[in-house]
Formats: C-alpha cells, sequence, structure tokens
C-alpha cells in the first residue's frame, strides 16, 4: 500500500476512526520517544517499520483463533 492509498483509506473513515488512528500515531509516538508535536511525514517511516506496523494491526485479537487452513490446503506453494 503506497502513501496515497493509506491517506485515500484514511481519510474515507469515519472521523470518530480517524482520530482512533492519530492517538494510535500519538502513543506509538510517545513510546518510541519520537513525539515532537508535529505530524509525521512519510519519510519517517521505513517500509519495513510500516510493514510491521500494519501486519501487527490488521493481526489484532486474531492471535488465539485456530487456524482454518493446513498447509495441505495450498495449492501453490512459494
Amino acid at each position: 500500500m503506497g502513501y496515497t492509498e493509506l491517506i485515500s483509506r484514511l481519510e474515507a473513515l469515519p472521523r470518530a476512526k480517524q482520530a482512533e488512528v492519530f492517538e494510535f500515531v500519538e502513543f506509538l509516538s510517545a513510546r518510541c520517544g519520537t513525539s515532537t508535536g508535529k505530524p509525521l511525514g512519510h519519510a519517517d517511516w521505513s517500509d519495513t517499520e510500516f510493514s510491521e506496523l500494519s501486519m501487527s494491526q490488521a493481526m489484532r485479537g486474531m492471535e488465539q483463533d485456530t487456524a482454518i487452513y493446513t498447509r495441505e490446503d495450498l495449492q501453490e506453494r512459494w
């Protein structure tokens, strides 16, 4: 997901959810000691950092779910 798509998806969220995202970014900034009171720019995130955050948010709450599929269900392996 590119920066433009990320911003578009953020803007499509209701205002309350946009505020929640902003608060989470502020929380992460404070936790990492990078809170400067100014908005973070795209260059402030490496691709690896953003990917890790994105994946952790996508998987949030799913840690205890049982796997539906196994490796035997794969039709293509890479």
